[in-house]
């Protein structure tokens, strides 16, 4: 096997192994939401349409151009392909893709309230977690909406009606960013609930974000 086919093989996998703990963190139900990873300068690998994440093998996962061309795989990709290709073409930083339906974070996304800095994590994201417009879920249109929310200074953003989009620099740190996203999205709904949370400033964010490059190492 060439080190390229490998290479591609054990992203396929991290794809099918995140996949599930997509179910088991809570971020999603039955087959909903889907994940990418870049490959290299013109592919990504997907998690595959309409099959459930435990019956997903590796050779499951499509490989495609970013064209949108299917190279690899005897299954369709998750039909929100053209969102994920739309980060990957507008935001070069970006090597991993998760798109969840988690609870807490898709109640504000169906409220379109942005999640603010109730809690320290959520520094992980910015300075806030922002809301996209809304557009029919599969489209073109909703990747453009996405990628104008994420802009140069976000890591994720609530699909207004629908749920989360988190990108960074791999997949495993895309997938962190959607557990922080909904771990902070619960905090700041119960806080809420009580009081007025109280939102830490920009500065303190921008330190932050320096001191949470390490975090859990």
């Amino acid at each position: 096997m060439s080190s390229q086919n490998l290479s591609y093989h054990e992203t396929r996998s991290a794809i099918c192994e995140y996949g599930r703990s997509l179910l088991d963190d809570d971020l999603t139900t039955g087959t909903g939401g889907n994940l990418s990873a870049r490959l290299d300068e013109d592919h990504v690998a997907i998690s595959p349409s309409g099959i459930p994440y435990a019956d997903i093998e590796p050779a499951d996962v499509p490989v495609v151009h970013t064209d949108g061309t299917v190279v690899e795989g005897d299954v369709d990709p998750s039909t929100e392909l053209p969102m994920h290709l739309e980060v990957y073409d507008q935001r070069p930083d970006v090597g991993g893709v998760v798109h969840t339906h988690s609870p807490y974070a898709t109640t504000f996304a169906s409220l379109g309230e942005a999640i603010p800095a109730s809690h320290y994590l959520l520094a992980f994201t910015g300075s806030e977690v922002p809301v996209a417009e809304y557009e029919t879920h599969a489209t073109q249109a909703l990747g453009d909406a996405a990628v104008d929310a994420l802009g140069e200074d976000y890591n994720a953003t609530l699909l207004r009606n629908h749920g989360v989009l988190t990108a960074d620099g791999s997949l495993e740190d895309a997938y962190n960013v959607a557990l922080m996203v909904e771990y902070c999205a619960r905090i700041h709904y119960q806080a809420c609930a009580i009081g007025d949370p109280e939102i830490l400033p920009d500065a303190e964010i921008d330190r932050l974000q320096g001191k949470l490059d390490s975090y859990g190492q």
